[in-house]
């Protein structure tokens, strides 16, 4: 199987090949086209000044004059061309070549040349004109005129060799082969680079879940700077991975809980239950015996009933709470008449400090409702028979501010960093909360953290009070 960096390279280089195969032919055929073009309008434009210059020479000089051939010589190294003059039979008189022994004076052009003439009034074309020249060349033929009778002097040939074209058209495509070298490793530089930095992310998500089959969930994909998909799909599989990892935490957390939360009270009722059966328990006791098993079989299902509850809450999502928003005021008021029983039945007077208005507070109205009941049902087991409880609101630097203050004993300075620790129960609360299973404070903790708000608490001199923030909706 191919992997994704090898198809992605050998796509790069496939699609860099093709453009300059593409490009290539392309540069070729124009770049060929316009040389040959424009040495053909070079042609053209230097027969027009022959034929002028030579036709103005007649006047004062003959087609063979040393002087005619001295000012074509000069016209035909400037436009880097050979110039030939002959007669009206074709037979060569002049040479442009007046330095050298001009190999073609006295030679007579082809026939089929000078009987071209005869429809056209000028030829251009290419080749070696049937032996004339020894190189292909490209040539232009005309005639030229007698100013004084109007009648036609002679002929002008005017040709440049081919080879010289071909030689600059050479240097035009060698410099685009190195350049296309060039563009070629740099791209594929470049793609080497680039792939393996799309790769590389890929390769760690799969290490990573290959970790995650084996319950190994706190490995992260490194994120960079880089923004594009590949970073949106690091930053999802980072959060899939804490997703995981949180939710492993917490079920391990949960059976840890429940294993050990529920072998002393399963102990207990297995021991005595076959106390009764085995008759060890004398039957005058049974009844006594069996009073304990219901008891912590009710226990059992108060515990499981909380842990569910702390799982459900350990499971919101945080993010969630920072979009709602509802009024506290409601909320104290009703958790205060939903305890109204409790409240009667310990004789407790609740004094509430809540002000009129509505305030409009951050967070899921829900949760911090069981915050509220659970604080005020922790107040209400270890008030003084007669006291009363209060209830606090008030508003201080962008935060509310809920306090739950109750008189009865004072808790030991030692146990108030532990008192929202899961599970947790002083000694005072052991004797006076028989039903308690120790997680009412946790989840209040837990509910105030995934809210990123505080919570504390104070006891002195038999008053104690719990105080907890939220955040004023702007």
């Amino acid at each position: 199987m191919k992997s994704i960096y090898l198809k992605n390279f050998t796509l790069t280089v496939g699609m860099v090949l093709l453009s300059l195969l593409i490009l290539g032919t392309s540069f070729i055929s124009v770049s060929y086209s316009f040389i040959v073009s424009d040495k053909r309008e070079s042609l053209r434009m230097t027969a027009g000044v022959i034929q002028g210059t030579v036709s103005a020479k007649l006047t004062e000089s003959k087609l063979d004059g040393w002087d005619l051939r001295m000012t074509i010589s000069a016209i035909a190294g400037a436009s880097s061309v050979d110039i030939l003059i002959s007669d009206n039979y074709g037979n060569v008189v002049s040479c442009s070549d007046v330095y050298g022994s001009c190999q073609h004076i006295g030679a007579r052009l082809p026939d089929t040349l000078i009987s071209s003439l005869k429809w056209e009034e000028a030829v251009m074309s290419s080749g070696m004109l049937e032996g004339f020249y020894n190189t292909p060349r490209y040539y232009y033929f005309t005639t030229v005129e007698n100013p004084y009778s109007g009648t036609q002097a002679g002929y002008i040939l005017i040709s440049i060799d081919s080879s010289s074209m071909m030689q600059i058209w050479r240097s035009f495509a060698v410099i685009f082969f190195f350049a296309s070298c060039f563009v070629l490793i740099l791209s594929l530089v470049f793609s080497l680079i680039t792939t393996g930095r799309q790769v590389a992310p890929l390769k760690e998500m799969a290490a990573a879940a290959k970790h995650f089959a084996r319950g190994e969930f706190s490995v992260r994909v490194r994120q960079t700077k880089r923004k594009d998909e590949i970073a949106e799909l690091t930053a999802a599989f980072n959060s899939m991975a804490e997703s995981l990892e949180k939710s492993e935490k917490l079920r391990s957390e949960f059976i840890a809980n429940i294993s050990h939360e529920l072998k002393t009270p399963m102990t207990t009722i297995a021991g005595f239950a076959d106390g009764i059966i085995d008759g060890t328990i004398p039957a005058e006791k049974q009844g006594t015996y069996l009073e304990i098993i219901s008891s912590e079989t009710r226990r059992l299902s108060r515990l499981v009933r909380r842990m569910l509850e702390l799982s459900r809450i350990q499971s919101i999502d945080p993010a969630l709470a920072a979009h709602s928003s509802f009024d506290i005021t409601e909320v104290l008021r009703h958790a205060v008449l939903g305890l109204e029983g409790k409240l009667k039945a310990r004789g407790l007077r609740p004094e509430l400090r809540i002000p009129e208005e509505s305030i409009i507070v951050v967070g899921d109205a829900d949760s911090i409702t069981q915050v509220v009941y659970n604080l005020l049902d922790n107040a209400i087991k270890f008030s003084s028979d007669g006291a009363a409880i209060t209830l606090s609101l008030w508003k201080q630097n962008e935060k509310a501010y809920v306090s739950v203050k109750n008189l009865g004993e004072t808790i030991d300075p030692a146990e108030l960093p532990l008192i929202f620790d899961r599970f947790h129960k002083t000694d005072r609360s052991r004797g006076l909360d028989k039903e308690g299973v120790g997680l009412g404070l946790y989840i209040v903790k837990t509910i105030i953290d995934n809210h990123k708000e505080n919570v504390y608490v104070t006891s002195a001199e038999g008053v104690t009070e719990f105080v907890f923030t939220l955040t004023l909706k702007a």
